[in-house]
């Protein structure tokens, strides 16, 4: 049995965190100019992956080291120095006096969310090719990512497709492709830390949906996972939405409701020109 406590929540945050360090180290890559870097302080990962990035926060704050009031000076500056809002993704096993200070200090929480976690287990074998992209593939699997993101939002498909170009490029996180009759419809990303493998950003293109694709992605990359040696699934998921439903039926469960606290009352200083 895998309870819900402070080791568990420790793993998944640094999955998460990793996870984000990773994307905001790709971007760099590509886009050199972009200043998007990130470090460690009192044991959460900051991130900063551009201004208006949703990857740009901290993980795991509280968890790993108490919190304080030098600690969080030096978070904020390094988020307000980039021009960016400071924003902390926070377990509540935190605990209270984490989140009396954040209150103290004029956060305030701006969203919730469900991580979830099940054993990885060895599927059985789906009748949909599923498979692991290679580098020559980044376009393609850019291309249905974005199309099945931004099909209701048709003016975030060069953005999205852009996100998509740089969770491809990440390390330690493969991404996948569903294919029905040699079609590509569905992408799907798979990150491994510590044997934590963390299921993020699949889609399915609006033509092939309810098609089993994406009960097909998830099982090969549940597949992939306990192939190489993790034992927890992970998942996050906008809390009672969705996207928490559907993972539930494919037997996660919440191990805790995450919340993300934003700064207020400081406004981010803009980078200069010079």
């Amino acid at each position: 049995m895998q309870f819900s406590d402070l080791a568990l929540a420790r793993r998944l945050e640094r999955a998460e965190g990793n996870a984000s360090a990773q994307f905001a180290e790709a971007r760099r890559k590509l886009f050199p100019e972009s200043g998007s870097c990130w470090m460690e302080c009192a044991g959460a990962q900051v991130v900063f992956d551009g201004i208006d990035s949703p990857v740009t926060q901290t993980f795991g704050l509280g968890i790993f080291k108490e919190l304080t009031d030098a600690s969080l000076d030096t978070i904020e500056r390094f988020f307000l120095d980039r021009g960016a809002h400071v924003d902390h993704e926070v377990s509540p096993l935190a605990g209270v006096a984490a989140l009396s200070l954040l209150c103290a200090r004029r956060y305030r929480p701006i969203e919730i969310s469900s991580v979830m976690v099940r054993p990885v287990e060895n599927p059985p074998p789906s009748n949909i090719t599923v498979r692991v992209t290679g580098p020559e593939e980044a376009e393609l699997w850019a291309e249905v990512s974005a199309k099945g993101w931004t099909h209701d939002h048709p003016e975030l498909a060069v953005h999205m497709k852009r996100f998509a170009a740089i969770a491809f490029g990440r390390e330690h996180a493969p991404s996948f492709l569903a294919e029905l009759d040699g079609q590509p419809g569905a992408a799907g990303s798979l990150c491994i830390h510590d044997g934590v493998a963390l299921f993020a950003g699949a889609a399915t293109v609006p033509e092939m949906r309810r098609r089993g694709l994406q009960s097909a992605l998830l099982q090969e990359r549940m597949r992939y996972a306990f192939n190489h040696g993790c034992d927890l699934a992970m998942m996050v998921a906008e809390a009672g939405g969705q996207s928490q439903r559907n993972a539930e039926r494919k037997g996660f469960r919440i191990a805790y409701t995450r919340t993300k606290w934003r700064l207020v009352g400081q406004v981010p200083d803009l980078p200069s020109d010079s």
